[in-house]
């Protein structure tokens, strides 16, 4: 072959078909050299050219070029390209990369094969056009695959079964075509909310509030720790029964009903333990109950080798103070106030969850007969009242006892006092005494004791607090309303609300 500083070779006239043959295969080692990282081996180019280059081709300079015959690594430029009207090659990406590539595609490819294949067999199971050619005979390799569990990780579906389809059912509410309203927030919808709440709120407070003041109240504390206090004395454990009198006078006449209650503080009748210290099945006078406790009742479960009746921490530590009141009038000897004992509980309580163990013709001693009284109670609970209507499991102090508080200051009712005319207060004005024997404690855990007497309303009894929400509620709203139109009748003409501060 002649060299390429040959002035013209023999066979000009073929030039331009050995110039295309030349521009193909100087792409093809361009396009090699790129893919192996940019570097090619090229040979000499006295083996390479058989004549001279044109100046349409781009090559490298003579000087890059290493000794004739010795061939070397030589960097071509990037995006360059050897002919002109030929577009730069984009650069590859790295070996591992397309490789994971082609393992993708054909990843892609099997599972594209494996559910046309299920879906063939599917369709010959239903009596549909048969599975295609290959497929295995009884759709043992059959399969519903999706590509989104692959990836997820999520089990793919049983052979046989359903394709699995991830897209929501086509219904209103899965494709959000449920019909919606969205307010549009204006000065004209706005305002007006705000002055009807507070024009609504705050008579109905005021209401409440005055109606709430109207409620007759009084509280007295006998705990007796103040050494002044008639039942200090009763605090020493050497003095039972402890009897105090404490003298009290009512600046103004209870009219209607009178409620008498008693009220404890520092006592956790929420505590969960406690709670549960009880056996609902025993109260409801199941027999089998009865002489068999729950284990939720321990340690007040069994004593002396007897079930206890009633069982638990609960009824172990039943209130047991008798209160006693009587007015003192010009006469020499006070008059007592009647007080009701029965209907201070729940009608449900009192007829459904609480019952005596049955025998109506048994008296009732014989019915709780084999067990015995809880540790703390001084007789047991078939004497806690005379009459047998209000004894044992529905005697009324004890069903509103079982009913624990929720919070650890609260107050239980404890008795009635009934209008007798309506031309004379139920509890006049003046001086009266409350007569107390003093048997349950409460100095060992900082507890306090106090007697209230009130009436009631239609609202229940005194709360200022729902009236005083009320009223705050209604002027924050009129408060808002009345800023929020000085603002609007400032600012609505202007065109710039960025000036705008509050």
């Amino acid at each position: 072959m002649a060299e390429a500083s040959s002035p013209h070779p023999a066979g000009a006239s073929q030039e331009p078909t050995q110039l295309h043959a030349l521009g193909t295969e100087a792409h093809t080692l361009l396009s090699q050299g790129q893919r192996s990282g940019g570097v090619r081996l090229l040979p000499p180019p006295s083996t390479l050219l058989p004549f001279p280059l044109p100046s349409s081709l781009r090559l490298l300079p003579p000087s890059s070029l290493p000794p004739s015959g010795v061939p070397s690594r030589v960097p071509l430029p990037v995006g360059g390209c050897l002919r002109k009207g030929v577009p730069p090659l984009p650069p590859l990406q790295p070996r591992w990369r397309r490789r994971r590539r082609r393992r993708r595609r054909w990843r892609r490819w099997r599972l594209q094969r494996l559910r046309v294949f299920s879906q063939g067999q599917q369709a010959g199971q239903l009596g549909g056009p048969p599975a295609r050619r290959g497929a295995a005979p009884g759709g043992s390799m059959a399969m519903n695959y999706n590509a989104k569990d692959e990836v997820d990780g999520g089990p793919p579906c049983a052979p046989g079964g359903t394709a699995k389809n991830r897209r929501p059912d086509n219904t209103a509410f899965k494709q959000q075509r449920l019909p919606a309203w969205q307010p549009i927030l204006t000065a004209g919808t706005v305002l007006p909310t705000f002055f009807i709440i507070g024009l609504i709120f705050i008579p109905i407070g005021i209401g409440i509030f005055v109606t709430s003041n109207n409620i007759r109240e009084i509280e007295i504390d006998y705990t007796g720790t103040d050494p002044s206090s008639p039942c200090n004395k009763c605090l020493s454990p050497n003095v039972t029964p402890c009897i105090c009198t404490i003298n009290f006078t009512l600046e103004q006449s209870f009219e209607g009903n009178v409620f008498m209650y008693y009220g404890l503080s520092n006592f956790y009748q929420n505590h969960r333990r406690y709670v549960k210290s009880r056996d609902d099945s025993q109260l409801n006078g199941d027999p089998s109950a009865l002489l068999n406790p729950s284990k939720e009742c321990e340690p007040y479960r069994r004593n002396e080798d007897k079930p206890i009746a009633p069982c638990g921490a609960i009824a172990n530590s039943m209130f047991n103070d008798t209160l006693d009141l009587f007015l003192v009038g010009n006469e020499s000897d006070p008059t007592p106030i009647h007080l009701i004992k029965k209907g201070i509980a729940w009608w449900t309580d009192k007829n459904v969850k609480f019952r005596n163990p049955p025998g109506a013709d048994i008296p009732l001693e014989e019915r709780f007969k084999g067990t015995t009284k809880p540790v703390n109670w001084v007789k047991p609970v078939y004497m806690l009242d005379p009459n047998e209507d209000n004894s044992g499991f529905i005697n009324e102090d004890f069903i509103v006892w079982m009913r624990t508080a929720a919070l650890p200051t609260f107050r239980k009712l404890y008795r009635l006092i009934e209008r007798k005319s309506d031309l004379h207060p139920t509890l006049p004005a003046g001086r009266y005494y409350l007569n107390i024997t003093y048997n349950y404690p409460v100095h060992s855990f900082d507890g306090r004791k106090r007697m209230i007497l009130s009436t009631i309303s239609w609202m229940g009894g005194k709360n200022p607090f729902l009236g005083i929400a009320y009223i705050a509620i209604g002027s924050i709203s009129f408060l808002l309303g009345v800023v929020l139109l000085v603002i609007n009748h400032k600012y609505r003409n202007s065109s710039n609300t960025a000036d705008i501060t509050i």
